[in-house]
């Protein structure tokens, strides 16, 4: 810690999570004066390898309630500026930036976290990634509330910074597990509150990454129907939902959304990105309507999602949904186009 500025520590929360702690303590060291992690019943090798990397460590049995073990960690890392961080995440750019960050008054910094998730029949070493906005780095005094998907409550404003952390949980050889302890703690929370848009936006999340797009969209449908204008998640539940109605099976229904929704999102590729995937998902149910109306649909969208480029301050934003991912969509296309044409 440099003389006369804050003392920043990244905080944590851990169990079983030997494969990946070593590479995010080691991401942060250079970044923060102290690494503290609350280890809630680990049985591998994770105590050990977090005390190598230079961590504290601390023992509490697990709560049943995350916002419970973040507050307990932040309590005993006792410092000006805490960065939160997940042990299946890392810091992938802008960790030179955080100490002059935390040198400003206080607030609330957002990161972004770019979740890479796999797709059925992925082709190629690169995985996709969507990128969301959170609130990670806190100064002292701000504590957390809900027992799962937890967020920092604060009436400071909220900035955006340009740390950039790297998730890889939402990977199918991660995700079955989480998803095992999330949706019943989900649906416990939600018993307590029940229309709460963002608990229902989680659990159609959960559904989705299991491939069950029918439950997702039902989950979505309820979170639309709640969610306040302005909520930081809209643009993500959007693409979402009509990503998994088209995917069970209910393309015009999303198509009709879209319509309702186009005038808020001309410069979002990823509406025009999904808007191109229904379009081709009604032409393969209207073969009759195909070549004059649903195809031509599909390159018009795709060929947005160029001229507009890539939004990474979206929430919910999927990279490539505004240059590589679409031009291979739009050449395809045009290659059907053109036999279909001729």
């Amino acid at each position: 810690m440099t003389a006369n500025r804050p003392r920043i520590a990244a905080t944590l929360i851990m169990r079983n999570e030997a494969r990946c702690i070593a590479r995010c303590l080691d991401s942060v060291r250079p970044h923060v004066d102290a690494m503290v992690v609350l280890d809630t019943g680990s049985t591998d090798d994770s105590v050990a390898i977090a005390r190598q990397c230079g961590a504290q460590v601390h023992h509490l049995d697990w709560p049943g309630d995350f916002s419970a073990a973040r507050n307990h960690v932040l309590a005993l890392a006792d410092a000006d500026w805490t960065l939160v961080i997940d042990a299946d995440e890392w810091i992938a750019q802008g960790g030179e930036t955080v100490r002059d960050w935390c040198d400003g008054p206080p607030r609330l910094g957002a990161l972004c976290i770019r979740s890479s998730f796999d797709l059925p029949q992925q082709a190629g070493p690169a995985l996709p990634s969507t990128r969301s906005w959170i609130a990670r780095l806190l100064p002292r005094g701000v504590r957390y509330a809900g027992r799962i998907h937890e967020q920092p409550v604060s009436d400071l404003p909220v900035e955006r910074t340009t740390l950039i952390l790297d998730h890889d949980g939402y990977e199918d050889a991660q995700a079955a597990g989480k998803r095992d302890r999330n949706t019943p703690m989900l649906l416990a929370a939600l018993q307590g509150d029940p229309e709460n848009p963002y608990l229902l936006y989680q659990l159609g999340k959960e559904a989705e990454t299991a491939r069950d797009y029918g439950r997702a969209a039902d989950w979505y449908d309820q979170a639309s129907a709640r969610t306040p204008d302005g909520a930081p998640w809209t643009h993500g539940l959007l693409i979402r939902r009509l990503h998994c109605l088209g995917q069970s099976g209910a393309s015009a229904k999303a198509i009709a959304i879209a319509g309702q929704q186009m005038a808020h999102w001309q410069e979002s590729p990823d509406f025009f990105f999904v808007l191109g995937n229904l379009a081709m998902d009604r032409a393969l149910a209207e073969p009759a309507s195909a070549l004059t109306e649903w195809l031509p649909l599909a390159a018009t969208a795709w060929e947005r999602c160029l001229e507009i480029g890539e939004r990474p301050d979206l929430d919910g934003s999927v990279e490539g949904r505004g240059s590589h991912l679409a031009r291979h969509n739009l050449d395809v296309i045009r290659q059907q186009l053109a036999l279909l044409g001729g």
